[in-house]
């Protein structure tokens, strides 16, 4: 047996699907650093490009050579295929995705780890529950978001009222157990991680956020929300046959 002593997993896993993302994800990045240089505990940051065509790829491996807790992958295209390529590959107890834009601030990720709350297995971010608060969001696609949460509410998750918020955390064992099961690589990706985590008997929960919408925004309304729909009714057919429980 080795006498090196085993090096402890840290607290938390941030990962960050990164597409196109050379002019948002410096910026993000040292608001993270400064962040994290501020805790009692350690971390670690996932930023999974995932075909780009810009220098998304150039300006993270820059930032991650001078940061050693940074970590560069690459996935297949798709948020959905970067996202459970960075929770397996993470090492966190706790594992947080992000969006680049950090519409949230990234100081909120404190709500999500002890002792602000204990015991739970998947905990969402929600800019519906009460206390949350959204800021400079264009009125159409509030609405927007609204029916398509609906349409989840019918179809998959009845209980929830933003199962498509950018930011969720993971407790580490239970997104080993569920990314290896979830296979959406669109952005229905989310909503099929929670509806895996439920029907695997998991608690989930929403944490209210302070949210600030990002004009630049990678999400194409109408495309976008098309493609959702379907993959939810997907989801749907997969609980239906028991695919996540098999």
């Amino acid at each position: 047996m080795s006498t090196q002593e085993t090096q402890a997993p840290p607290l938390l896993s941030i990962i960050i699907p990164a597409y196109n993302e050379e002019r948002r994800l410096p910026v993000s990045l040292r608001k993270i650093d400064a962040f994290l240089t501020q805790q009692s505990y350690q971390g670690e940051v996932l930023v999974i490009e995932n075909g780009s065509t810009d220098r998304t790829t150039e300006m993270a491996e820059s930032f991650a050579a001078d940061h050693p807790y940074v970590r560069v992958l690459h996935s297949e295209k798709g948020k959905g295929a970067a996202v459970r390529k960075g929770m397996l590959a993470a090492t966190g107890l706790y594992r947080f995705m992000c969006d680049a834009d950090l519409s949230m601030p990234i100081e909120e990720v404190s709500k999500f780890l002890p002792p602000m709350v204990n015991s739970y297995a998947v905990a969402m971010a929600s800019r519906e529950a009460p206390g949350a608060h959204r800021y400079n969001e264009p009125i159409y696609r509030h609405f927007m978001g609204r029916v398509f949460n609906q349409i989840v509410r019918w179809l998959a998750i009845p209980q929830f009222h933003d199962t498509q918020c950018g930011f969720k955390c993971f407790r580490g064992d239970i997104a080993d157990e569920v990314f290896q099961r979830q296979t959406m690589n669109g952005l229905g990706f989310d909503v099929e991680a929670v509806a895996i985590a439920l029907a695997r008997g998991h608690k989930v929960i929403e944490l209210p956020i302070n949210w600030y919408f990002d004009p630049d925004s990678r999400v194409r309304p109408v495309h976008d929300t098309v493609r959702m729909v379907r993959e939810v009714w997907q989801v749907r057919r997969n609980l239906r046959e028991g695919v996540y429980t098999r």
